[in-house]
């Protein structure tokens, strides 16, 4: 909507594959580069091999099949909405409908945020649609939109035309388009992530670490992306 406006056509199509590209190599980049740091500090001397077993190789039992399929993909997800989605739902639901004044507390906070966002190239608002997005990353843009109508309620686009008109209305530019793109790729995983993270280690500081790392990341790439375009804009 922002990065490939200008061109049409096969034109456009080649320049969205573009953008998809580069931000897929800067994640690997940014893994690789994550991955030696450690290496050499947090990790130094700690052995770095992998095994992974095979199971047996057995004829499938159908009925294991979706008895397993029902407990670990079902189940899993019943209880991730029970346990983080609905109260995550009942927050935004408050902070959307509870006003002070003629502000609602989701704005209220918006506001807060804004100065801190606004140095790192995004807005009030998009910084907590990502906080209030922890649960799951889907409702980040819904959120966006709510807050920026002020509906009270969570809300969806019908189509890119009436989303890129209401964000440029809000004060979108190709600098936070390309920073919210930078702090998407960069910033912290969702609940679900940290608790397999915190599952699978046993472990808070790694849990945290995991949480802490990526977001740490995506606040200096998008801080120096944000000012360098800014720099560009004023000379050019």
């Amino acid at each position: 909507m922002f990065i490939t406006a200008g061109a049409r056509g096969f034109a456009g199509s080649l320049a969205s594959v573009a953008v998809l590209t580069a931000a897929v190599i800067l994640g690997v980049l940014m893994t690789l580069l994550m991955s030696r740091l450690l290496s050499r500090t947090a990790l130094k001397g700690v052995p770095s091999s992998f095994a992974l077993e095979l199971p047996p190789y057995r004829r499938p039992q159908i009925g294991k099949v979706i008895v397993r399929s029902v407990f670990d993909r079902t189940i899993f997800v019943l209880g991730r909405a029970i346990s983080v989605a609905a109260p995550a739902g009942l927050v935004i639901w408050l902070l959307g409908a509870v006003k002070i004044g003629d502000a609602a507390l989701l704005n209220i906070c918006a506001d807060f945020l804004d100065p801190f966002a606004r140095f790192i190239g995004l807005d009030g608002v998009i910084l907590l649609a990502f906080i209030l997005g922890f649960p799951a990353n889907e409702i980040v843009v819904p959120i966006m939109l709510m807050a920026y109508l002020s509906t009270g309620k969570i809300m969806e686009y019908e189509n890119l035309g009436q989303l890129k008109t209401l964000l440029a209305d809000n004060g979108w530019t190709l600098t936070t388009a390309v920073c919210t793109v930078i702090f998407m790729l960069f910033h912290f995983p969702c609940s679900t992530t940290c608790i397999t993270v915190k599952k699978e280690t046993g472990s808070m500081k790694w849990t945290a670490a995991a949480f802490l790392l990526p977001t740490a990341v995506g606040i200096v790439l998008c801080a120096v992306t944000a000012n360098l375009m800014r720099l560009f804009t004023a000379l050019f």
